[in-house]
């Protein structure tokens, strides 16, 4: 399933907590059953215990760019 363009925080360049701040912002908006992408440099784990916490799915790949691209799914 492709994610559109406004469904994805491209989060590589940005300092924190902006990553964190920006991807709550999109999971506000999200459907139930609509999926957003992040992009990050590094693997967010404090992020995975929010996201547990408030009963979201996630999946994570690791690209050869060392991008991980986390799936998350309200």
């Amino acid at each position: 399933m492709d994610i559109p363009a406004e469904r994805t925080v491209d989060a590589r360049y940005l300092e924190p907590p902006q990553p964190f701040v920006d991807t709550m912002e999109m999971l506000a908006t999200l459907q139930p059953g609509e999926e957003m992408l992040l992009l990050l440099f590094r693997e967010p784990h404090p992020l995975y215990r929010v996201l547990q916490q408030n009963g979201h799915r996630w999946r994570t790949e690791l690209h050869d760019d060392g991008t991980f691209a986390v799936r998350i799914t309200c």
